[in-house]
């Protein structure tokens, strides 16, 4: 593991256990203690490592040949049709 990643896991671990220590556990069921627990991660994971934006929009069709994209074009245009009747 490079250096940075080593920082990333210790700055992660660091934090969760500070929560932890932070927390009020007492009279809590156990759905309540692991729902405690995987917020604590979450947040945790959100700070270290930060939020992507989503999944990309764009698809990748490099595996598509010719067939394929025939087919393809041809059923786009048929389910337009439908549309507009």
């Amino acid at each position: 593991m490079e250096a940075q990643g080593r920082k990333d896991v210790q700055k992660y671990q660091s934090i969760v256990k500070d929560k932890i220590v932070e927390a009020e556990w007492k009279y809590l069921s156990v759905k309540e203690h692991w729902q405690k627990m995987k917020n604590i991660m979450m947040e945790t994971a959100q700070i270290t490592c930060g939020l992507s934006k989503g999944p990309c929009r764009h698809k990748e069709t490099w595996w598509r040949n010719e067939e394929v994209a025939e087919a393809v074009r041809e059923k786009k245009q048929k389910c337009g049709k439908r549309q507009r009747v």
